[in-house]
Order: C-alpha cells, then sequence, then structure tokens
C-alpha cells in the first residue's frame, strides 16, 4: 500500500469534496428543481444573500470533487492502471464539470432572477419565465448528460479499482454500481428527477468513504508497473 503525502492529499481532497457538496445542498434554505419555477424566485428572495453562499458552498464542491479525481489519476498514470482509471476518472471529471456549469446556471439567475420579478405581475413574471424557458430547458440536458457521463466514468473507475484491487474490494464495487444506477436512472427514467434525488446522496457517501479509506491505508499497487 503507497500511504504518503500524496494519498493523503488526495483523501482529504474527496472528503472536503463531499463536505462542501453535500453541505451546501444541506444548509440551503431552498432547493431548485430541475428546472427553474415562478415560486422558486420568492422562496430565494427570502434569504438571497444566506441562500447565494451555500450555492457557492455547493459548486465549490463539484470542483474540488474534480480535483480529488484529478489528483487520484496523477497517482496511478502508470502502466497499467491508467487504461481504465484515466478514461473513468476522465469521464468523471467530464461529468461533474458539467454539473458545476449547470449549477452556476441555477444559482446565477436564481440570484437575477429575484430583482426581475419582484413587485411584478403574475402576467410580467410569465414573460420573464417564457423569455428563459429556451436556457432553463438548455440546462436541464446539462444535468443529464453530466449525470450520465459521471455514471459511466464510475462504471470504468470502479473496474480499474477491481481489477487491480487498489482499495477495498466493497468500495471498489460501489464505485462500479453507483454508476450502474446512475446511468440507468437517468436514461431509464429521465423525467423524473425525485427519483435521482438519492443518487446525489450516495456520491456524497461514495465521496467520503473514497477519502476515508485513502487517508487511513493508501492506494494498493502492484508491483508490475511502469
Amino acid at each position: 500500500m503507497k500511504k504518503d503525502f500524496e494519498t493523503t492529499f488526495t483523501g482529504w481532497t474527496f472528503i472536503t469534496a463531499a463536505v462542501l457538496l453535500w453541505g451546501g445542498w444541506f444548509l440551503s434554505p431552498h432547493h431548485v428543481g430541475e428546472y427553474l419555477v415562478a415560486s422558486d424566485f420568492a422562496a430565494i428572495g427570502d434569504q438571497l444573500w444566506y441562500w447565494i453562499w451555500m450555492y457557492r458552498i455547493h459548486i465549490f464542491g463539484w470542483v474540488t470533487m474534480a480535483i480529488a479525481l484529478f489528483a487520484l489519476v496523477s497517482i496511478t498514470l502508470k502502466k497499467p492502471y491508467r487504461v481504465l482509471i484515466l478514461p473513468g476518472a476522465g469521464m468523471v471529471i467530464a461529468g461533474t464539470l458539467t454539473l458545476a456549469i449547470a449549477s452556476a446556471f441555477y444559482y446565477n439567475f436564481g440570484a437575477w432572477g429575484v430583482g426581475q420579478t419582484m413587485n411584478k405581475s403574475v402576467v410580467e413574471v410569465q414573460e420573464f419565465m417564457n423569455n428563459i424557458l429556451y436556457t432553463n430547458q438548455y440546462v436541464t440536458c446539462f444535468v443529464r448528460f453530466g449525470r450520465v457521463f459521471s455514471g459511466v466514468g464510475l462504471v470504468l473507475l470502479g473496474l480499474g479499482l477491481v481489477k487491480w484491487n487498489m482499495v477495498a474490494a466493497w468500495l471498489s464495487w460501489f464505485t462500479v454500481l453507483l454508476g450502474l444506477a446512475a446511468m440507468a436512472i437517468v436514461m431509464g427514467i429521465p423525467d423524473n428527477f425525485e427519483i435521482y434525488k438519492p443518487i446525489f446522496h450516495i456520491k456524497a457517501i461514495w465521496l467520503v468513504s473514497m477519502g476515508i479509506f485513502i487517508v487511513r491505508r493508501g492506494i494498493h499497487f502492484s508491483k508490475l508497473t511502469a
């Protein structure tokens, strides 16, 4: 098992990502659904600045998750691990940053919309919602594809962890199953946002589990490396 500054940094980055990602969500006074709706702006406006800061923390959770995966790749970028670890982590990073961009839309339009809809009539609010309809629809695609990309990457990453016994077997298979579940739910039931919600929380648990294991045990490497 390799346990040094590199693995310690990687492990704590996984843990930090989970804390930021889930903490920002948990402490937020209002959760936006898959689409921004008119009632979101009134709810956000009740505690605007607090909501803004919690959303910033949440977005930085996605960014920190990408950093953790980059760190993991930097440690494992050698033969034979890289053939699965690199594309797996790369796809998770692509999905994670896509989700970060989508979150930035909800953050920006959520805060901006408070001012745009304040003291407006129902007709004026509806006109505003019609004007952001196409962007609203486009961003939901970002959310779905971000989840699918992450799912594909988690499957590849998990298979790499399983094949070379790099972390505990249960954690490796947990990674594979999480990826399969994410893809199956998004592609099989694409229009039911509520069903996907547990996957977000399970992903936070996965981040914590990866982080704790790597900090405590390090990463296992076989002698057949180049």
